[in-house]
C-alpha cells in the first residue's frame, strides 16, 4: 500500500505538479496543511489538492490567517505581506474549502496535524525535546505533521525511552518499529538547503516510511512571485532552499 504524504505546499503549483507526477498512483493521499501562502498559486494549488482522489487533508496556520482567522503579528513582516497579499486573490471557493479543513484527523494508527499534536496548527516539532513533550499528545503509533519545512523523523527508542531525531535523506526508507513522528518536508518552500521539492511515502503494511525529493522550474515561479506582488524574498529564497 502506497499513501502519499504532502505539507506546506504553499501555492506553489509548479512544485506540486512535479511532487504528483514524480510519485505517481497512490492509495492515499494525506495533506498536512499550509496550501497556501508565500507562493502565486493558492487558487489553483486548492484547485488542485481538492481533486486528488481518497484525500485526508487538514489546516495549516497558513491557511487559518488567509482566511482572516488568526492574528497576523505572530507572523514576520514578509509572511505578514504575503497574506495581506494572498489574500486578495482568492476565490471565496478557496476560503470556504480552507475553512472547512480540520486541524487534526485521528485514525487507528495515525493522527495527521500540521504543527504538533499539543497544538495542532501553531507548534513547530524540530527538536527531541519538543518532540518528547509531544508524544504524550497522541494516543496513535504514529503522527505526521509538517510546518517546519523539514523532513525529520522522531522516534522513541524502545529500549530507553529516549526520542530520536533523524534527519531523512531521499531514498532512505526508515522501517518504523516504535512510535514516531514524521515530517514529509515541504513541497513549495523547502528550508533544508535543498531548493528540490520534498514528499513522504508511508507503506502501512510494511511500516516503512521513506522521503523523496523532485527538482521543479524554480525561475517560473520566482517570476510568478514577482507579478503577484508578493514579497521578493519568497522567490530567491526557493533557488536555495532557505
Amino acid at each position: 500500500m502506497k499513501i502519499l504524504v504532502i505539507s506546506d505546499i504553499h501555492a506553489n503549483l509548479t512544485a506540486l505538479e512535479s511532487v504528483l507526477s514524480d510519485a505517481g498512483n497512490s492509495d492515499a493521499i494525506w495533506c498536512l496543511g499550509d496550501l497556501v501562502g508565500y507562493g502565486p498559486d493558492g487558487n489553483e494549488c486548492v484547485s488542485r489538492i481538492r481533486e486528488l482522489p481518497n484525500l485526508l487533508c487538514v489546516r495549516g496556520n497558513h491557511d487559518l490567517a488567509i482566511c482572516g482567522d488568526a492574528d497576523l503579528g505572530v507572523f514576520n513582516h514578509e509572511a505578514s505581506e504575503a497574506i495581506l497579499v494572498s489574500r486578495r486573490m482568492m476565490t471565496p471557493d478557496t476560503l470556504q474549502y480552507l475553512r472547512s479543513l480540520p486541524e487534526k484527523l485521528v485514525s487507528d494508527l495515525v493522527t495527521l496535524i500540521h504543527g504538533s499534536p499539543r497544538n495542532p496548527v501553531w507548534e513547530y516539532i524540530l527538536d527531541t525535546g519538543i518532540a518528547a513533550e509531544n508524544f504524550s499528545g497522541f494516543n496513535t503509533q504514529l503522527a505526521f505533521v509538517g510546518h517546519s519545512h523539514l523532513p525529520l523523523a522522531f522516534t522513541v527508542n524502545p529500549a530507553n525511552g529516549f526520542v530520536e531525531r533523524s534527519y531523512r535523506l531521499a531514498g532512505v526508507p526508515l522501517t518504523i518499529t516504535t512510535r514516531a513522528i514524521l515530517n514529509p518536508g515541504s513541497v513549495g518552500q523547502p528550508r533544508d538547503n535543498d531548493p528540490r521539492a520534498s514528499y513522504g511515502v508511508f507503506d502501512p503494511e510494511s511500516m516503512t516510511w521513506e522521503i523523496h525529493r523532485v527538482p521543479y522550474d524554480i525561475p517560473s515561479v520566482q517570476q510568478r512571485i514577482i507579478n503577484a506582488g508578493l514579497p521578493e524574498k519568497h522567490a530567491r529564497r526557493l533557488s536555495a532552499g532557505w
